[in-house]
């Protein structure tokens, strides 16, 4: 299946400057999870069908035979509640943003279906083109494309996805094996004291004083909870209580995140947070509750979807990255119950006009040369899958 790669790239370069065009139209009009109709409505018109309509705005097209397994590649279509400060000639007007990428992800997908309409007779594995809403929102557009069978109903046998990266040099993809972004829960404690007079600490049951030696206390679990060779990061993000500088209040609260990448551990970091909330509180008199909203599930790449990929990377002018495994989240891990996943990170350090900031940061913004390298790590990604499929 390697020798579909060579005539992908070959298919994608008359396609690159139409792409761009339509990347600075998406980065223009960004929308919110779940409300992505006029996205919805700018794709179906770059890629000249309608297709299936999934998880309420997403699309999904099949490209190749119409029966038989398929490869699926994946891009995000959500912005973020972010107000653009590019000053880019296509930025964003509102307080929504493509403040990670996934314009340019979208963008490079299309690029990607239309080359592959145009060689699809030399497919042997149909391209599933998957553009999901709500990466970044709840509910995540990846659980409930999932819950709805769209994936089983296409024939998917593999999903790849690529996403741009502010730490990788540009050119290289990093492509590992195993756990390479974090299974994500949400937290909110909840301490309940006695309120009373400021003046008279020792008549109440002071829940702010317990609450900071939770969040102190709390920053010890995964050092002292962990395995130091495992990767995991908890967060306290936020802190609410009383409203007078001399009022002892009755209740104090806070939220964060926990975010694990070995699966195993995550039970039990959560069963510690919660022994740390309860006990701390006690030991001042107070009751505490720890309320756990589960997040997105570890995103693991499939081994030999890894080790392909890599050694293919040279043909569409890339090069393998050093090992990257982050803390944050993606519900790309969802589609990791339907079929072997994989996840690529391609670099932005070093690209031209690099600004060095960060992911959902106001002034994130690839350079348009990110749209071509993009398409050519997809298609990469979809190359391999389809090489292992058939294997």
């Amino acid at each position: 299946m390697a020798e579909i790669l060579p005539r992908l790239i070959e298919a994608l370069r008359e396609r690159l400057p139409e792409a761009v065009a339509l990347r600075h139209r998406l980065h223009a009009h960004p929308e919110l999870g779940n409300q992505e109709l006029r996205t919805h409505e700018l794709l179906a018109e770059a890629l000249g069908v309608k297709g299936r309509r999934v998880a309420g705005t997403g699309l999904l097209l099949r490209v190749g035979a119409t029966t038989g397994p398929a490869v699926a590649v994946r891009a995000e279509m959500d912005g973020l509640p972010v107000a653009e400060a590019t000053r880019a000639p296509f930025a964003a007007p509102g307080g929504v943003m493509h403040a990670c990428g996934h314009d340019v992800h979208m963008a490079a997908l299309v690029a990607l279906t239309r080359a592959a309409r145009a060689v699809r007779a030399e497919l042997a594995v149909p391209l599933v083109a998957l553009f999901q809403p709500s990466e970044e929102n709840h509910p995540s557009g990846a659980e409930r494309i999932v819950a709805e069978g769209a994936l089983a109903e296409a024939g998917v046998r593999a999903v790849a996805a690529v996403h741009v990266h502010p730490t990788v040099p540009w050119g290289a993809v990093a492509v590992d094996e195993g756990p390479v972004n974090a299974a994500l829960d949400h937290l909110r404690v909840v301490v309940d004291g006695a309120g009373g007079h400021a003046a008279y600490p020792h008549e109440a049951r002071d829940p702010v004083l317990a609450l900071s030696q939770i969040v102190v206390s709390l920053q010890q679990v995964v050092s002292r909870r962990m395995d130091p060779t495992d990767e995991a990061a908890l967060t306290v993000g936020w802190l609410r209580a009383g409203s007078a500088d001399n009022v002892i209040p009755d209740r104090a609260e806070a939220g964060g995140t926990l975010r694990v990448l070995q699966p195993d551990a995550r039970a039990t970091l959560l069963d510690a947070v919660r022994q740390v909330v309860e006990h701390t509180a006690r030991a001042h008199g107070c009751t505490a509750r720890v309320e756990v909203s589960v997040g997105e599930p570890a995103v693991v790449n499939d081994a030999t979807l890894a080790r392909t990929v890599r050694a293919l990377l040279p043909l569409a002018g890339l090069t393998p990255a050093a090992e990257l495994r982050s803390c944050g989240s993606d519900d790309f891990g969802y589609f990791a119950a339907t079929a072997p996943s994989l996840m690529m990170f391609l670099g932005l350090r070093g690209a031209p006009g690099d600004r060095g900031r960060p992911l959902h940061h106001p002034q994130f913004l690839p350079p348009d040369e990110a749209v071509g390298a993009v398409a050519h790590a997809q298609a990469t990604a979809y190359a391999a899958a389809a090489q292992a499929t058939s294997a």
